[in-house]
């Protein structure tokens, strides 16, 4: 049994916010659990080649941009899943933080940084 609290683990710093990673590659779970803070205000444009990605919103207000132009909100209780390594823009809201708890399938490292810039996607 695994048992951690995001209080004794090192952040990691990805861009636009920091995402604390609960489980790891190294846990041999077969996927990562993280919890995501998206700092407000802040637009990310990601996309995972090598990931798929489930994001439950707990706290704040955002919205999530597919290529198409297509918006939707992200508010406490909403799941978003990018189930074809969809290529995305997420957006925080101007007033607060953007909080998510992540899974990745398969899992990450926990050593990956964005690449964040106005042009393309970053991924990982």
């Amino acid at each position: 049994m695994l048992i951690r609290s995001r209080d004794d683990l090192d952040g990691v710093d990805w861009g636009n916010g920091q995402s604390v990673r609960l489980l790891t590659d190294a846990d041999n779970m077969g996927f990562t659990v993280a919890h995501t803070v998206v700092r407000a205000g802040t637009e990310s444009r990601l996309q995972y080649r090598r990931h798929l990605e489930a994001c439950y919103c707990i706290a704040g207000r955002g919205e999530v941009e597919t290529p198409d132009g297509t918006i939707r909100p992200i508010t406490p209780g909403t799941l978003y899943a990018l189930d074809q390594n969809d290529a995305h823009i997420l957006r925080a809201d101007r007033d607060e933080d953007l909080t998510l708890v992540s899974v990745f399938n398969p899992p990450l490292t926990g050593l990956e940084r964005h690449q964040l810039s106005g042009a393309g996607y970053s991924h990982y």
